[in-house]
């Protein structure tokens, strides 16, 4: 054992090897651990958007839900009328707004209540109805990427 540590201390040209192995498994790891926190940031950053962009278009769906309920309840002579078509260009252009962006309506009406993309609002009697069914959407359900971004909030047969 001595004998080595004579011969390491005698050979500096082993000291030297020694000491640049060490400085390139230290720079080995330097450089994972750099390109690990890229990654990490990155995603960081995607996430940060992703939310974003959710909130945005969550801010927009009560719009959309207006628009909705003007269509629904506008008398079919008023439907004609120059003003009324460019109302509803502008509700079809939002539309497809949201689809480009990976929004899609959740169908519900006639449907199974599902409490995982339903917010159950009331329970009532009807006649015909199974229970558990959808008989009335009260407030449209969006889902973005396949992922829920607003329950619909519905009315449930008892």
């Amino acid at each position: 054992m001595e004998d080595q540590q004579q011969k390491d201390q005698a050979d500096p040209l082993a000291e030297c090897r020694k000491q640049a192995e060490e400085y390139l498994n230290g720079w080995k790891r330097a450089k994972a651990d750099l390109i690990n926190y890229k990654k990490e940031e990155f995603e960081r950053a995607q996430e940060l958007v992703r939310f974003a962009r959710e909130t945005f278009l969550e801010t927009i769906l009560p719009m959309m839900d207006n628009l909705d309920l003007t269509a629904k309840e506008m008398p079919k002579d008023l439907q004609e009328n120059a003003h009324v078509k460019g109302l509803l260009q502008v509700k079809t252009q939002l539309e497809d707004f949201l689809k480009s962006n990976g929004v899609e309506p959740i169908e519900s009406l006639g449907k199974k209540f599902d409490p995982a993309a339903h917010e159950a609002a009331q329970t009532v009697e009807a006649q015909g109805a199974e229970p558990g069914t959808i008989i009335e959407e009260l407030e449209k359900g969006y889902t973005i990427n396949g992922r829920l971004l607003r329950p619909a909030k519905v009315k449930v047969a008892k």
